[in-house]
């Protein structure tokens, strides 16, 4: 059929309208689309930041959730050298603690004198030097030393001659020459002059000069036992009366713990208990029992002193230093205990420091009774419960460090 210019003209404007049409509805749509992209982003980016949100709040409230944890790697636990124990039961005797000071066993120290008046011509020994029984310290010349050996040459010269005389006349009378009065007046001589020589000997041995020497006057003055001198106040050309304390000397190998104890305390403390003294300058402790208890309580103090005998092989207890004296009860059967260096005080808490899966959680506890290596734990802790013992201050020193809250 044929068309009409007419109508072509129709065909053409509806198929334009349709395309003007078509194109504006795609526009309409694409501005609509990346109107709705773009609000998904803005979705999205503030879901992401939401999350992040809420993870920091988590971590924070795991932080707020473990307070007290010390993290550490294998490597780092091992350079700390703590080392973990198991709380459970244990054997403990209750005690109380005594403050208390070291000093010389008055028993082995001696104050060191003369004797005899005198110059002093030469000092060999010095303070503070190791001595032994019978060392020469000193070296005086004693005009009081040449009138007793005077005495003891003279005394037996006339022994020698009353020796003589008396085996003269026992001959005699045995021969029937002289009468046994004289033989008996020569033996009464002879018994006179032995005395004599004795009593002369007895003199020097007491002042603990020998018998001989080179010079009448030199007098030794000697080491009374093995010790060391902790006094000195001698010096060459000075003259020295016969009771001067020119030396202090004392056998350091034993020495006392003394300490004060209250009439409350005074029955625990008895003779024969066993202690404990630890030193508060060095990481030292040594064993022994109470080897004296005072009688009589002071008039100002209203204290008894007490003390403990320790050997002192090393040296280590020096007299002046200051130690911790503690006196040991019945020993106790107790369900819960921890090694006494796991305790440490943590802002006025006394903690211990348990085991965890990557290093170690602060546990406040209350303590009981104590021996010394070993702490009653009555509460805050159960049988089994893994928890540092050597070394635990590492601990406490990494958690200052962290400026980790602690709870309370």
């Amino acid at each position: 059929m044929a068309i009409s210019k007419k109508q072509k003209t129709t065909i053409v404007a509806i198929l334009v309208a349709g395309a003007l049409a078509t194109g504006a509805a795609l526009f309409l749509k694409t501005g609509k689309g990346g109107s709705a992209h773009g609000d998904d982003h803005a979705h999205a980016g503030e879901h992401s930041h939401a999350e992040e949100h809420d993870d920091a709040g988590h971590h924070e409230e795991e932080k707020r959730a473990s307070p007290g944890k010390i993290v550490l790697t294998p490597e780092q636990r091992a350079k700390t050298g703590v080392t973990v124990q198991v709380a459970g039961p244990a054997q403990v005797s209750s005690g109380v603690a005594f403050p208390g000071e070291i000093r010389f066993n008055e028993d082995r120290t001696a104050h060191v004198v003369p004797r005899l008046a005198g110059v002093v011509e030469s000092v060999p020994a010095n303070i503070g030097q190791q001595v032994g029984k019978g060392q020469v310290l000193a070296v005086i010349a004693s005009s009081t030393l040449s009138d007793q050996r005077s005495e003891l040459l003279a005394a037996q010269r006339r022994l020698e001659l009353a020796q003589a005389t008396h085996d003269r006349e026992k001959k005699l009378w045995e021969g029937r020459i002289s009468a046994e009065q004289d033989y008996l007046a020569a033996r009464a001589a002879l018994q006179e002059a032995r005395i004599a020589v004795q009593n002369a000997r007895q003199k020097l041995t007491a002042v603990g000069a020998a018998t001989s020497a080179t010079a009448l006057n030199r007098y030794e003055l000697r080491a009374p036992f093995d010790g060391m001198i902790v006094e000195k106040h001698i010096s060459l050309g000075e003259a020295v009366a016969a009771d001067t304390n020119v030396f202090t000397l004392s056998d350091l190998s034993s020495v006392w713990a003394e300490f004060v104890v209250s009439a409350k305390d005074l029955q625990r403390v008895r003779l024969g208990e066993k202690v404990e003294v630890r030193s508060t300058a060095f990481d030292g402790k040594a064993q022994g029992t109470v080897s004296y208890v005072g009688s009589l309580l002071g008039e100002q103090t209203r204290t008894a002193k007490a003390r403990v005998t320790l050997t002192n092989p090393q040296g280590a207890w020096r007299p002046g230093l200051f130690v911790t004296v503690s006196v040991f009860g019945a020993t106790v059967d107790v369900p819960v205990a921890v090694q006494a260096e796991a305790i440490q005080e943590v802002d006025g808490q006394t903690v211990v420091f348990l085991e965890a899966p990557d290093g170690f959680v602060m546990r406040a506890v209350r303590p009981g009774r104590a021996n010394g290596s070993v702490v009653e734990i009555v509460g805050g802790l159960e049988a089994g419960a893994r928890y540092a013992a050597a070394n635990s201050f590492v601990l406490k020193a990494e958690l200052g460090k962290s400026g980790v809250e602690h709870s309370h």
